[in-house]
């Protein structure tokens, strides 16, 4: 049996690493890939391993490692080093079985291959086949989109949330900006779960909270750079505050579900429309108030969008999402 080794720090898994990966596979029959990560670095070692078990847990012949390390007793460095592959093939002859051969996409693999007694292939060296590094995508994730894998892409797509009361066009606003964004949006859910509001029960809103979650965590593989969300688990506590003065109480995994990185918040200032799920105009206003404490309560920052014109509603959203997405290239 030949046994390969890929080594990496995954950081994040790209296209280019699918290819060597794919590469290496076949030319062994085993291949180890090991994700190395020392300590405070930016993506989370666990996430990078939970990439490459999610991309290859289909193909037996792939078997995920993490190593955690410390820098001082194996350096971190960019370049290949002859000293520094020395002490990594060291290393790595005591924690891992007999490597046959090793495959990487630098010089280093020519030194490991020769400090771990085995064969090197080195693949793409110059990176022709897919342009692009790691850094590259950490500085601009949305430029080089096309360079992830699809389980990467969830953990670089924005959340954005929108928020409001009854009738202020949030559902409209949603598909707009799902059209002009070309992505996918989760609905409100309370209309899959109960006709009008008033009929509302409080295992209701626990039903709500868990739809509207598992909603997300499936949709958002789906998202191109951007996952529009119709309210969130704020918006259902206060419901529940509002309708029968309780806290509502969800686990852990609703509340992950729940984190976004933009919120915007629709104003009452809209026309309001009784489609006969809804409260009335003045427990409509009510509510308002509910939701902006229950938020305010939370630590949301929230962007305002205001006004009676639906059009300028959705030209100050898409203002707000564009400047958004340039801050977080910065």
């Amino acid at each position: 049996m030949k046994r390969g080794l890929v080594l990496g720090k995954f950081m994040p898994l790209h296209n280019g690493h699918i290819a060597l990966i794919d590469f290496a596979l076949n030319r062994c029959d085993e291949l180890i890939v090991l994700v190395s990560a020392s300590y405070d670095e930016p993506i989370a070692a666990k996430q990078r391993l939970e990439w490459i078990e999610e991309a290859y847990k289909n193909n037996g012949k792939v078997i995920p490692r993490l190593l955690i390390y410390d820098e001082a007793v194996l350096p971190n460095t960019s370049e290949s080093l002859e000293g520094v592959s020395k002490l990594w093939a060291n290393y790595l002859k005591e924690h891992l079985p007999p490597i046959d051969v090793i495959f990487a996409s630098e010089a280093y693999g020519a030194y490991m291959g020769r400090f771990l007694n085995c064969e090197h292939v080195i693949f793409d060296e110059p990176r022709k086949i897919v342009p692009v590094s790691a850094t590259q995508i950490r500085n601009d994730p949305f430029t080089f989109w096309d360079f992830l894998p699809d389980v990467v892409k969830p953990y670089y797509t924005l959340k954005i949330c929108l928020y409001g009361t009854e009738s202020t066009g949030k559902t409209t606003l949603t598909q707009r900006l799902v059209e002009h964004f070309n992505t996918v949006a989760i609905p409100e859910m309370a209309r899959e779960i109960l006709e009008h509001t008033n009929k509302c029960t409080e295992q209701h809103l626990l039903q709500i909270a868990q739809l509207h979650a598992g909603a997300i965590n499936e949709k958002i593989k789906q998202a191109n750079k951007l996952l529009f969300v119709d309210t969130d688990i704020n918006i259902t506590r206060s419901y529940s505050k509002f309708l029968f003065n309780k806290e509502l109480i969800v686990p852990e995994w609703i509340e992950t579900a729940n984190d976004f990185d933009l919120y915007l918040y629709l104003d009452e200032d809209a026309s309001y429309v009784q489609d006969g799920t809804r409260l009335t105009e003045a427990d409509r206003n009510k509510l308002n108030e509910s939701h902006k404490q229950e938020l305010i309560s939370r630590g949301i920052n929230y962007v305002l969008i205001k006004g009676n014109d639906w059009e300028e509603r959705f030209k100050k959203a898409v203002e707000v999402v564009n400047e958004f997405i340039k801050q977080k290239k910065r």
